[in-house]
């Protein structure tokens, strides 16, 4: 956690459903904005509870339980890096607390570059709200869209197990079996990222959400321009 005085930098918060991403979000904050404070909150089993057959009031308490941690933390900004929980934080914000869900900024892109757009998951709970998102950028777009989403089996036990390889290995692969039939691919999880690294010579471009959503923080943070 970077600890900076309230008088001179904002604090920005991330709610993460993986250890993994401290780091991650951590060094791209520094990178984009480095004069901001950082809190981190790490709860895994948030996920597991949407995973399971809950009611969609549990999972919502979750969440509100952090975003007022958070918020009570000095936080201004807060980065849901879930995508699965990422629409409930989005409308958990309010009473001065802005939210941003990691996957917005990725998807209103990939709704520009052509109506084919692939979409990667690792988990079939991130299906629903990533889908549904995808829809609502679209429409704001004025965009006719196709989705195609290919859920990659085997690919959360890798990541689960801690071996990263297998995961991005399992990642580059189905997406290079998706991409020919695609005008873009979105890389749904933020924990899929470092597979696009592994993927050249495609034709369609492969979307990742962790920087452009630390872009889309930034942005928030960043004073309007005087007139």
């Amino acid at each position: 956690m970077t600890e900076l005085g309230p008088d001179t930098a904002p604090t920005v918060g991330f709610l993460h459903t993986a250890e993994v991403h401290e780091a991650t979000f951590e060094a791209l904050a520094r990178e984009l904005m480095p004069a901001a404070a950082t809190v981190h909150r790490v709860d895994p089993e948030a996920l597991e509870v949407a995973r399971q057959d809950t009611t969609a009031e549990s999972v919502r308490a979750v969440v509100a339980t952090h975003l007022a941690a958070l918020r009570h933390g000095g936080c201004e900004v807060v980065l849901c890096t879930c995508s699965t929980l990422g629409g409930i934080a989005e409308e958990l914000a309010g009473d001065g607390l802005k939210v941003i869900r990691i996957d917005r900024p990725m998807l209103r892109r990939a709704v520009t570059l052509g109506p084919r757009i692939g979409v990667l998951v690792a988990l079939t709970s991130t299906v629903e709200p990533t889908t549904r998102l995808l829809a609502e950028e679209a429409a704001e777009a004025g965009a006719n869209i196709t989705v195609e989403v290919s859920v990659v089996e085997g690919a959360w036990e890798s990541f689960l197990a801690g071996d990263a390889e297998a995961y991005q290995a399992s990642i580059a692969e189905a997406v290079r079996a998706l991409a020919g039939r695609c005008d873009v691919v979105v890389l749904a999880q933020a924990s899929m990222e470092p597979s696009a690294a592994l993927l050249t010579g495609l034709e369609a471009p492969v979307l990742t959400s962790p920087r452009s959503a630390v872009e889309a923080v930034a942005a928030v943070l960043r004073p309007a321009p005087s007139l």
